[in-house]
């Protein structure tokens, strides 16, 4: 028991010191060499030069956009203004372009047929399966207009019509004295509606019968390092209804308002627009970046530790790998007890311990010899 407990104590009290053995090999060498300095090219070309782990960086963007819109347009033979085909009316960081507008004048509260083909029906069973629907322009009464051969809704009628052939609005120049450019005019704020098409490669016919949405990027990428005026925004555009073209579900972008009336005898009835629009989203993303020394330092030392890593791949190759593998494990790891320091530094009667350094060269590495003179 006691010799046990001996044991177990011997082998948690030990202390562990490293041993340089010096290997005179090229191929190891090479390899050693040539691991730091993919190490080196690492933190140097990617950390350090590429993502700039030096700065610190703040992607915590805050902006206000106002946007504003000129130009006119023509809408069955009249003249529209901004007034008239922008949605909303004040300038903000989304605003929509009407190319297209379904007007169904003149609604009073009642009941009367559907319009659209999938509430066709000739007895009152067809609509009895429409109960409930959202599609509908007003309550499903599960009646059948037979005369019309349309379900007949409770809301307001007439009910709205999508197959009125309206006339879209065209495209307008820019009236400013500089227009945006991606390779002309890089910073200029001002769009034309065409060139934010063409970037984004629309169909234009079709966007402006069904709308659609587009999001315009502005995004800042700032050094504070450097001089604040080169801090500048970049513009990108993107059709962001794109994943969803092939979708069963209403495709483009459209929105409904009213305009509400009375008649002289309080009766209300409303004007309703249905709008098939282009969408913009103004979006804002940005980061800047500056030197910071704490992130400067942890890179640094993580740099200076990871060089290490050449070490041990050179100490697995040279131990586990190579041919003599067992003779290099003899040199590197030698196990040294108390009893065998005492035995050296016992020293025979006359005797004289002296310590000399040996000679300098360029294979001892300025190593100290020890050695007794009897």
């Amino acid at each position: 028991m006691t010799s046990a407990l001996c044991s177990c104590l011997t082998s948690i009290l030990t202390y562990e010191t490293y041993k340089s053995v010096v290997v005179r090999s090229w191929p190891l060498g090479i390899v050693y060499r040539l691991m730091q300095l993919i190490i080196i090219s690492y933190f140097v070309g990617y950390v350090f030069l590429y993502e700039r782990a030096y700065q610190v960086a703040d992607t915590a963007t805050e902006s206000s956009v106002i946007t504003k819109v000129k130009g006119f347009g023509r809408l069955n033979n009249a003249v529209m203004d901004v007034a008239d085909y922008i949605y909303p009316p004040q300038g903000e960081g989304v605003f929509s372009i009407i190319t297209k507008i379904i007007k169904t004048d003149n609604q009073f509260q009642g009941r009367c047929s559907e319009t659209e083909k999938e509430f066709n029906c000739s007895t009152n069973a067809d609509c009895l399966q429409h109960l409930g629907s959202v599609q509908a322009d007003g309550i499903i009464t599960g009646a059948c207009n037979t005369s019309a051969g349309y379900c007949e809704i409770e809301g307001w009628c007439p009910a709205e019509d999508d197959k009125v052939d309206i006339e879209n609005f065209p495209s307008t120049k820019s009236i400013k004295n500089c227009t945006y450019d991606k390779n002309t005019d890089p910073f200029c704020p001002i769009f034309r509606v065409g060139y934010i098409l063409d970037e984004t490669q629309q169909n234009v016919t079709l966007l402006a019968d069904k709308g659609g949405e587009i999001g315009i990027n502005i995004e800042w990428r700032c050094n504070l390092d450097h001089n604040v005026n080169s801090c500048v925004p970049t513009y990108s555009f993107s059709k962001l209804d794109a994943p969803f073209q092939n979708a069963s579900l209403s495709k483009g972008y459209n929105f409904r308002f009213a305009k509400y009336y009375k008649t002289e005898d309080g009766t209300d009835y409303r004007c309703l627009h249905k709008a098939f629009a282009v969408r913009f989203d103004v979006m804002v993303t940005g980061i800047a970046r500056k030197f910071s020394l704490i992130p400067t330092v942890i890179n640094v030392i993580t740099a200076v530790t990871s060089v290490g890593m050449g070490t041990v791949l050179c100490d697995l190759i040279l131990l586990h790998c190579s041919k003599g593998a067992q003779y290099y494990k003899e040199k590197k790891f030698e196990e040294v007890s108390e009893e065998q320091i005492h035995e050296s530094l016992t020293l025979k009667p006359g005797s004289q311990l002296s310590i000399r350094r040996g000679n300098s060269s360029c294979n001892d590495s300025g190593a100290v010899s020890l050695s007794t003179n009897c």
